[in-house]
């Protein structure tokens, strides 16, 4: 059977995009590669065409979440996205309810601390792109003063939203997230010591 011109490199973009919900939504060990095809609508035998191991999907995966997380940042900033409004994006209802497209971070940070090192090192890359961009919406300070704060206040964010999605009253999930908002801006504000 013969396919139209670019039909594999629309095939693999395509199970990189199910498998990257499928890992944030699941987690990399319980996403199987034949759970990940099914969902794609193509057999376990399609995967090996494309990809090598389970390794090179995941890395491609976590490169395809990762990089969509920084593109939808920039394009808000370019909307006048300040920093209340980057903080209160990430940590509100939506993004606590639906974890198969939101910060792969918040769904997998203690599963990306025992992946390879090529893995950790590609999130690396990726979190200091994205450090750096909320760096650049905090008050004037050096610039070492507002990574290291923005670094801090990120991992305020992460921790507070997984900490939301393991509680399951609703009520206290948003009590948890607005009090993250509160002292993500407040940490914002510190004076430099």
């Amino acid at each position: 059977m013969r396919f139209e011109k670019g039909h594999k490199v629309a095939t693999r973009r395509h199970i990189v995009d199910v498998a990257s919900n499928c890992l944030r939504r699941d987690g990399i060990s319980a996403a199987g590669i034949g759970g990940i095809m099914s969902e794609a609508g193509l057999t376990k035998g399609a995967f090996t065409p494309h990809f090598e191991s389970k390794h090179q999907l995941v890395r491609e995966a976590m490169a395809s979440a990762l990089g969509d997380q920084q593109h939808r940042f920039d394009e808000d900033r370019q909307k006048g996205l300040d920093l209340e409004g980057a903080i209160r994006r990430y940590l509100n209802r939506a993004h606590l309810e639906d974890p198969a497209s939101g910060c792969p971070s918040a769904a997998l940070l203690p599963e990306i601390a025992r992946q390879p090192l090529s893995i950790r090192q590609d999130y690396e890359k990726a979190l200091q792109g994205y450090v750096s961009s909320l760096a650049a919406l905090l008050p004037d300070a050096g610039s070492a003063v507002r990574r290291s704060r923005a670094m801090a206040i990120f991992g305020l964010m992460v921790g507070t939203l997984q900490f939301a999605r393991a509680v399951p009253d609703r009520a206290r999930a948003k009590q948890i997230l607005e009090g993250g908002v509160q002292a993500a801006l407040q940490l914002a504000q510190a004076p430099s010591s």
